[in-house]
């Protein structure tokens, strides 16, 4: 079962219906038990990262998160909730990924909304990918490349377009809203 983390903030149906259209079933929840029992917990999201941050702290789930044995995969809100910190509202987030989330430099261009390829891609949920594919976007804020990067994309400079750190995966794209080439990012990651 996937457990798909509920914590007030947007998308999450979405998500839910990406695994009904991938035949996996999945319960979305702010249970720690449930959490904890789940083959893999995908924690979704469009929002904001104090509120997100303070549900989740408020629910003891910061904890839990961190401690999690099972894959774990982060979209967009949940990749930069990963991270140590975001320039959003001045939040100290989980620290999975020792890594800075900072706004984009330019106004003009903020939000960076729509379809963008790779720079370059590694790792398990890249199975069967190409740097050509192109991926869904929705972010004001972009994770800093580094040693957790698996996927770099480019919007007015290089950022994280993917993460990975032992069991923790994340994606800054959306998969649930990239046609088939996230939903194989989906499966991928479903299959791990």
């Amino acid at each position: 079962m996937i457990a798909i983390l509920k914590y007030n903030e947007g998308n999450i149906r979405s998500v839910q219906n990406a695994l009904d259209r991938a035949g996996y079933p999945s319960v979305i929840t702010d249970d720690e038990k449930v959490i904890r029992s789940a083959d893999k917990v995908i924690i979704p999201g469009v929002g904001h990262a104090r509120p997100a941050i303070e549900y989740l702290k408020y629910k003891g789930l910061d904890r839990v998160i961190i401690s999690l044995r099972q894959p774990v995969l982060g979209i967009c809100l949940g990749l930069q909730l990963l991270c140590r910190y975001t320039e959003e509202d001045d939040t100290q987030c989980l620290g999975v990924f020792d890594t800075m989330v900072k706004k984009f430099p330019s106004l003009d261009l903020v939000p960076h909304i729509g379809w963008n390829n790779f720079k370059s891609i590694s790792g398990q949920l890249f199975k069967g990918l190409k740097v050509t594919d192109n991926m869904y976007y929705v972010h004001s804020y972009y994770a800093e490349t580094g040693s957790f990067t698996s996927a770099v994309c480019e919007y007015i400079l290089p950022f994280s377009a993917a993460m990975q750190k032992d069991n923790f995966f994340a994606t800054q794209f959306h998969p649930e809203k990239s046609s088939s080439e996230g939903e194989l990012v989906l499966k991928n990651f479903l299959e791990l």
